[in-house]
């Protein structure tokens, strides 16, 4: 069953102890919550790596976070590889995961490029979105994380 939360985000249980920074934003008109990597993450030349946040968010029904790369990861070399991340509500405490937002990194670079922990990756900016009145929709239970809801 959905339970209504107000908007924000939480450390997950499995990094509880490893000193994992709430997002926030920078200034007072800033849309995006800074999000860091949660440990050193290596991303190889040319290829992906997963960069874990140790985080989970949750909304309000009718809202979804979405993942932009922050605009200083191409000084890297780095982009976001799904180029917009989508977070949906009911991700949040999925049983498999408890809703771990990952952040899967693209090198576009012929040389290896090591994320710190700590470092800023992303920004996350809480949207409202519309749904057709008349849409069949098929439940799928939620389970894993990216790509859980697939095909």
């Amino acid at each position: 069953m959905y339970k209504e939360k107000p908007r924000g985000f939480s450390v997950i249980f499995a990094y509880l102890d490893k000193d994992i920074a709430i997002p926030q934003r920078s200034t007072p008109e800033s849309a995006g919550y800074d999000i860091e990597a949660a440990a050193e993450t290596i991303v190889p030349a040319g290829g992906t790596a997963i960069c874990e946040t140790g985080l989970k968010a949750y909304m309000q029904k009718g809202e979804v976070l979405k993942i932009y790369a922050r605009s200083s990861l191409y000084k890297r070399g780095l982009m976001l590889a799904n180029g917009v991340g989508v977070i949906d509500s009911d991700y949040c405490d999925n049983p498999e995961n408890e809703g771990h937002i990952k952040i899967i990194l693209y090198n576009y670079t012929h040389f290896d490029v090591a994320v710190s922990k700590g470092e800023r990756i992303a920004q996350g900016i809480f949207e409202k979105y519309l749904a057709s009145p008349d849409e069949e929709i098929r439940f799928l239970s939620r389970k894993g994380g990216i790509g859980s809801t697939g095909r």
